[in-house]
């Protein structure tokens, strides 16, 4: 700082590239040691330091997936509820996954480890991993079929897992005695504990660097300017209500849709989402936790105002109205394994569906809004056990100054497209084929992206797949005259008979032999613009390059 008690700008900048450093640090260290393809290939994960007495997030990684923006945050703050910074000790490190304990759904494990120097308590360090096995009914941390939270995988609030720098052996053994494939996820947890610890190597030295009183200085003064543009940005928007709905496909267990409704209530540099009007409690798992609702619409606004940085203060502005008992806020012990995936990315889509009327021009139109996640698991005379998740992508949408991406990665994710050549070593499963799905994209002055087609089968051994998606009764929404296009379309086949599931876009624990699969299709992003304004070289390059095929459920 100055002589006059002011953040010299330098400084100030200094300190938070060295503080987003040590965040990226900590997820490369966990990508690239940890077992789980999800982790290392796909990037299912998330790094960060929050502040050690409020647990607000000072920094996360810039590769970690959005999902996590907020949620992270609340993770941090009910492990200080139950151990508060006075309780902490050097040497331990907590573990917590219950979606109902500020998370997303069970196979997203967070460890949480305290930072001392000097004997005092100055940050908190914290991580999450995507294990594809946690224990439930089904392999691969999804299920479709579930009606409470305990046929999921095991749950733990918040609890230590080392205690004053000592393994807690007994805690770990029962989670892990409750997994079919347990050392692929002992080696996740020491990735991920590997990671704290080298964060906190690099915040040992960061300190070496500044005194206290600049860095929190600083910390503080990050806060203030990310809430003064976020507030900014708002306060361009006129006053008013903007409503956007939208459905799924089904919860899995029932038929019928389910409605996620979006109030966005602009006033002055405030923004409330009111998300009252959706649907009530589902008996499938869509329902959506509070932190992974609150987390959805975050990653719109932040879609929306991308260059605010991610700390505490961008979400200062914003207030939720999430009434206790809609699938976007349920009681336990629903629940809610798809709520990451499914029910955030249309949290994400809808709440851009409000903005689009709120700042015409700015936004882009929807995109394909699933994950479809294919869970493998089972055993094979050369895999040995296994338990795998693959991830697919699909069509963005088109956007006021051009065409959408083909085979984005859903919003809620950012993780990539695992390596088919990684996912062939580590599974008894062969892609026949990876392709763009033609004539999946919308139409428009502004074409949609393209989704995938991509068959799969089993080679040897048995094995047990679910997959769980959306999007097969209605496409990616268009704008400005833009429209959708092809729904996803999934085909299972069995002794050669292909067939689709009861509820199209899932199925639970269908039993493989070799040969057996799936053709796994996704949607394509929705138009933007009217179509006649499309321009006839733009038509020339999608003809030439097979864009414009028929695709499954399109309509004109």
């Amino acid at each position: 700082m100055t002589a006059d008690g002011n953040i010299d700008p330098t400084t100030l900048a200094v300190i938070r590239g060295a503080l987003e450093q040590i965040a990226d640090e900590m997820d490369t260290a966990l990508s690239t040691s940890a077992i789980s393809p999800v982790i290392s290939d796909a990037w299912d994960r998330a790094s960060g330091i929050y502040h050690p007495h409020t647990g607000e997030v000072i920094v996360q990684g810039r590769t970690g997936v959005p999902i996590f923006i907020i949620v992270m945050q609340h993770s941090v703050q009910e492990v200080l509820k139950d151990f508060p910074p006075e309780s902490m000790a050097p040497g331990d490190v907590f573990i917590v996954n219950d979606p109902y304990w500020g998370g997303t759904h069970t196979p997203d494990i967070k460890f949480v480890h305290p930072f001392f120097r000097d004997g005092k308590l100055k940050a908190l360090l914290a991580n999450s991993g995507h294990w594809p096995d946690v224990g439930g009914i089904t392999f691969g941390g999804f299920t479709t079929t579930a009606t409470d939270i305990y046929q999921e995988g095991f749950r733990l609030p918040p609890v230590k897992i080392y205690d004053q720098g000592v393994y807690n052996k007994t805690l770990a053994e029962v989670v892990f005695y409750n997994m079919c494939v347990s050392d692929d996820r002992r080696g996740d947890m020491v990735a991920q504990l590997n990671s704290l610890e080298m964060g906190a190597q690099c915040l040992n030295e960061f300190f070496d660097r500044f005194d206290d009183d600049t860095i929190f200085a600083c910390i503080d003064e990050l806060k203030n300017r990310s809430e003064l543009l976020m507030r900014e940005y708002i306060a361009a928007i006129p006053n008013g209500t903007y409503e956007f709905c939208d459905y799924m496909d089904s919860d899995g267990v029932d038929e019928g849709r389910l409605k996620i409704d979006v109030k966005m209530i602009v006033d002055g540099s405030n923004i409330t989402f009111d998300l009252s009007g959706s649907s009530p409690e589902c008996r499938g798992p869509f329902n959506s936790p509070y932190s992974n609702t609150v987390t959805g619409t975050m990653i719109a606004v932040k879609h929306v105002f991308w260059d605010v940085p991610i700390n505490s203060g961008c979400f200062e502005p914003f207030d939720w109205i999430i009434p206790e008992g809609t699938m976007l806020n349920p009681r336990p012990p629903r629940s809610v394994s798809g709520c990451s995936t499914e029910t955030c990315c249309r949290i994400v889509s809808t709440v851009l569906g409000a903005f689009a009327q709120a700042l015409p021009g700015r936004v882009p139109a929807d995109y394909f809004t699933t994950g479809s996640n294919v869970c493998l698991g089972g055993t094979s005379p050369n895999y040995g056990e296994y338990a795998s998740l693959l991830l697919f992508g699909g069509g963005l949408g088109a956007n006021p100054d051009g065409d959408g991406l083909n085979n984005g990665n859903p919003a809620v994710g950012g993780a990539r497209n695992g390596s088919i050549e990684i996912t062939e070593q580590t599974v008894p499963f062969l892609f026949t084929k990876y392709a763009l799905r033609e004539g999946s994209g919308g139409n428009g002055e502004y074409r949609g992206g393209l989704g995938v087609e991509t068959p799969l089968h089993i080679r040897e051994g048995e094995s047990y797949l679910t997959f769980l998606g959306d999007r097969a009764h209605s496409g990616p929404y268009g704008l400005e005259g833009g429209g959708s296009r092809a729904t996803s379309d999934h085909e299972f086949h069995i002794d050669g008979r292909y067939f689709q599931a009861p509820h199209k876009s899932k199925i639970d624990n269908l039993y493989l032999k070799p040969g057996d699969g799936v053709v796994v299709r996704t949607s394509g992003g929705g138009g933007y613009g009217d179509p006649a304004k499309r321009s006839e070289k733009a038509r020339a390059t999608d003809m030439r390059r097979g864009y414009l095929g028929h695709a499954a459920g399109a309509a004109n």
